[in-house]
């Protein structure tokens, strides 16, 4: 004789765990790429450099990356600026292009680390 059962899943636990995870995530991604934005950033006596900040809104699971300076967007976006060696535009704009699957590695590590 078929046996039945009933099984109830709260969903909310599983649930705050991958969003806290996906956070921790999107916040070493956003590292990964300051870090990796960094060795290209134009040098101005490094204050260019030392404004650059990653940051989560956990809240919208959305990352940022920036650069705090008045001229942080024209030295962004000027191709025609000279730039020391190894040092260019799009300093963001290149670093988060090329580190796209290094980012959804680290999101996805943190994904399964806070579902174990």
């Amino acid at each position: 004789m078929p046996q039945s059962f009933r099984l109830r899943f709260d969903a909310g636990p599983a649930t705050q765990a991958l969003r806290e995870g996906a956070a921790r995530g999107l916040l070493l991604g956003a590292e990964h790429v300051l870090a990796q934005s960094a060795e290209v950033v134009p040098l101005d006596e490094a204050a260019l450099q030392r404004s650059g900040a990653a940051s989560v809104d956990p809240a919208s699971l959305t990352a940022m990356v920036s650069y705090d300076t008045p001229y942080a967007v024209r030295q962004h976006e000027q191709l025609d600026y000279g730039h020391a060696p190894g040092r260019t535009a799009k300093y963001l704009e290149t670093p988060l292009n090329s580190s796209r699957q290094d980012v959804a590695a680290l999101i996805a590590a943190q994904i399964r680390r806070a579902l174990r």
